[in-house]
């Protein structure tokens, strides 16, 4: 996947990001390859952005972005792969 060679710099708009996910379930699997694969070179290229990874038994894996103003918004990473993972962070600048 060519957009995975080159890390997504986030910007000023977004303050947080949170990836909720299960250590075990099927569901969750895209979400944890993500964290495998993406997250080193994501946080190298954001070194002081706030990217939480929130493991829990029996969750659905979710990705939570916090913009300003507190404005919350949420995406279902349920059976989705690392790769598309990584798309849905992408979409969150745009």
């Amino acid at each position: 996947m060519a957009a995975a060679k080159q890390a997504i710099k986030l910007g000023p708009g977004l303050r947080e990001i949170r990836l909720h996910l299960c250590q075990k379930s099927g569901a969750s699997q895209g979400v944890r390859d993500f964290v495998e694969k993406h997250y080193v070179p994501l946080k190298q290229n954001n070194p002081k952005f706030p990217f939480l990874i929130r493991e829990c038994s029996g969750i659905h894996p979710k990705l939570w972005a916090r913009y300003g103003f507190g404005r919350e918004t949420s995406v279902d990473l349920s059976g989705k792969s690392a790769d598309d993972v990584y798309m849905e962070i992408a979409k969150l600048e745009s």
